[in-house]
């Protein structure tokens, strides 16, 4: 079964950067579409960037647009985000999502899997 690990999250002041990694593992897979959500306390869960076609097409929240760059490593097997001029409102836990196909024995089939979160925190 894919496995995805986030990791990067922390405490940041306003104005700065953070950069979150989410690992894959697991099996044989191959992934298309890669994407990070956050949800923030009382929140629901929303998109924040998303890669598709393996990479080719990226899609940005109107509220990270110019701050957040997406981008992966196909040979590692890895999604990063890059958070720069982070705001308070940026504060929420920030999950990796990853779909594509995972080689069952006999077949491919389709998968849609999480990450366990990670924190990020903007204070001054």
């Amino acid at each position: 079964q894919v496995q995805l690990a986030e990791s990067g999250g922390g405490l940041v002041q306003p104005g700065g950067s953070l950069r979150l990694s989410c690992a894959a593992s697991g099996g044989i897979f191959s992934i298309d579409a890669t994407g990070w959500y956050r949800q923030a306390p009382g929140k629901q869960r929303e998109l924040v960037a998303r890669t598709m076609g393996g990479g080719a097409t990226t899609m940005y929240a109107d509220s990270v647009k110019g701050r957040f760059t997406i981008s992966r490593d196909n040979a590692k097997k890895t999604v990063y985000l890059q958070m720069n001029s982070l705001k308070p409102e940026d504060t929420a836990v920030y999950y990796c999502n990853a779909q594509g196909l995972e080689y069952k024995g006999t077949e491919w089939k389709w998968f849609d899997g999480w990450g366990q979160g990670t924190q990020v925190t903007v204070s001054s």
